[in-house]
């Protein structure tokens, strides 16, 4: 129903910044909400960051202030933008799409698309 394709991650010095895209194809007019979530080594995936079609935002305390997430309806894409960054924010990040639900249960079923490695590191 919904194909999505992250790029934009890399290696990156402490302090810098980064720009995730997440290209979105098929039957995007169904999605509700548009998330990004992250996954560290050994640890379990959590949230980033998420926007709905309402426009209202949701930001994990640990970005909060540093991170960005828009989206651009015409182009089909979300986007993160990762200012001061941090080595613990070395992860895979994962795009996710998802209708509506009534149990507010985002973060777990939807779409995925298959994540993009980011290294912050001196």
């Amino acid at each position: 129903q919904v194909q999505l394709v992250e790029s934009g991650g890399g290696l990156v010095q402490p302090g810098g910044s980064l720009s995730l895209s997440c290209a979105a194809s098929g039957s995007v007019y169904s999605i509700y909400i548009w998330g990004w979530y992250r996954r560290a080594p050994g640890k379990q995936r959590e949230l980033v960051a998420t926007i709905a079609n309402n426009g209202v935002t949701n930001y994990s305390d640990s970005i909060k202030g540093r991170f960005t997430i828009a989206r651009d309806n015409a182009k089909n894409t979300v986007y993160l933008q990762m200012n001061n960054l941090k080595p613990e924010d070395t992860a895979v990040y994962y795009c996710n799409a998802d209708h509506w639900r009534s149990n507010n249960d985002y973060g777990n079923l939807g779409f995925w698309g298959q994540g993009t490695q980011v290294t912050v590191s001196s």
